[in-house]
């Protein structure tokens, strides 16, 4: 089968038509109720969000972005100590740092896995700072501030290394908090456990977005944190509400930062296909290896590492030439996408950092070459085959012009 018309990076029509008498039932029961915001619909999807993530608490609040920002503040992060994530992620892994009062500090990504490399980690930790024993904490020898926690982004639908990560954080009494926004489903064999773990389970705390592009996605705004925590999760929840603890009690400062009870239904009927949505995108990713490895040479595939179970959120390749690609697949009829162009060290809003160009060089490499091809649970195979012909006739014609020249 070949698809004739164009092949979109993102299909979320057909996810929602096949859905829609179950979803407009969540409105249809709203509507009887009037419960909007809160209320049992969200409690619902929090217990069983958290079952699925195999923690002991959700909670929902209205963005990954908040998820993260709360969770920093739940967890008493000292104002002003630095947190330490990855230059390759979405700018809202480090927003959240920053809007909670604390400071950022960047290591560079794994080749392979575009996840924080632990042994870049392990560098910072013990050549940028020193143990300061009367304070018994981890100073950042440049700027004297105390290290605080540390934010392993899984991207692109794949786990961190996190055993590594874990036992630095440990050693260094560091709190970790997983940003686990593209990783709904996605899991990591511990070999300190000797167990699958699921992404949101092995940190303090772990943030999800349900943005609606996501493998779990809501149809507007929405996130959740997961905790084994009771502590947490309760000030996580006050956090959300003003602060309160019961209505207009208010022990602390807080944010409008509730999950509305119609999203929260709607991602409980979505909760229940995701898996095999999660399996639908494992498998199009083993095709897409397969029907690519004539060609290894030209481009680079995603690479799977042997830890981790990765739900492909993104099915991101490397090529020289990305952005003649881009063009290329666009004119004929396939969409994609660069996530993410610009690395956060040398975005504008971040040149009070006193970063340059240089200082990360995995994550400014693979930011000139990384194109995300069309990845969704209903991608036809008719579809993927073009998407991948499309591609190798650009490859061939780059080579052959090379050639000649």
């Amino acid at each position: 089968m070949t698809n004739t018309g164009n092949i979109p990076f993102l299909d979320l029509a057909t996810q929602h038509q096949e859905l829609e008498a179950d979803l407009l039932a969540v409105v249809k029961k709203a509507f009887e109720t009037a419960g909007f915001v809160g209320g049992p619909m969200v409690e619902e999807f929090e217990g069983k969000f958290a079952d699925f993530c195999d923690t002991r608490y959700c909670v929902g609040v209205n963005s990954g972005t908040d998820a993260l920002r709360f969770g920093f503040l739940a967890a008493g992060l000292e104002q002003g100590s630095v947190v330490v994530t990855v230059p390759h992620t979405f700018i809202a892994t480090t927003e959240a740092i920053t809007q909670a009062g604390l400071n950022i500090a960047f290591v560079d990504i794994h080749e392979t896995t575009y996840t924080m490399d632990p042994e870049k980690l392990r560098g910072y930790l013990e050549d940028q700072c020193v143990f300061d024993a009367a304070l018994g904490k981890l100073v950042e020898r440049a700027s004297n501030r105390v290290v605080s926690a540390v934010v392993p982004v899984h991207l692109y639908g794949q786990t961190a290394d996190m055993d590594p990560i874990l036992d630095l954080a440990k050693k260094y009494n560091l709190v970790v908090i997983e940003d686990a926004c593209q990783a709904h489903g996605a899991e990591y064999f511990s070999s300190n456990t000797g167990t699958w773990r699921k992404a949101g389970s092995m940190g303090l705390a772990a943030a999800f977005s349900f943005y609606p592009g996501k493998n779990l996605g809501a149809c507007g705004e929405g996130g959740a944190i997961t905790t084994n925590d009771e502590a947490l999760a309760k000030r996580m929840k006050m956090i959300r509400d003003h602060g309160q603890a019961r209505k207009y009690y208010h022990d602390i400062e807080g944010y409008n930062g509730r999950l509305d009870s119609i999203q929260a239904g709607w991602l409980t009927v979505k909760l229940r296909h995701l898996s095999k949505w999660n399996d639908s995108r494992r498998n199009l990713a083993h095709r897409y290896h397969e029907l690519f490895s004539d060609i290894s040479s030209e481009i680079v595939v995603p690479q799977e590492a042997t830890w981790t179970k990765g739900v492909y959120h993104l099915y991101v390749v490397r090529v020289a030439e990305r952005q003649a690609l881009q063009a290329h697949l666009g004119a004929v009829g396939v969409g994609t996408g660069i996530h993410y162009p610009i690395p956060l060290h040398l975005q504008k809003a971040y040149q009070h950092l006193g970063y340059k160009a240089g200082d990360f060089p995995v994550t400014e490499r693979v930011a000139n070459e990384i194109l995300s091809l069309p990845m969704f649970p209903h991608l036809g195979h008719g579809e993927q085959d073009d998407v991948v012909r499309k591609t190798k006739e650009f490859l061939s014609s780059m080579l052959a012009a090379t050639s000649v020249s």
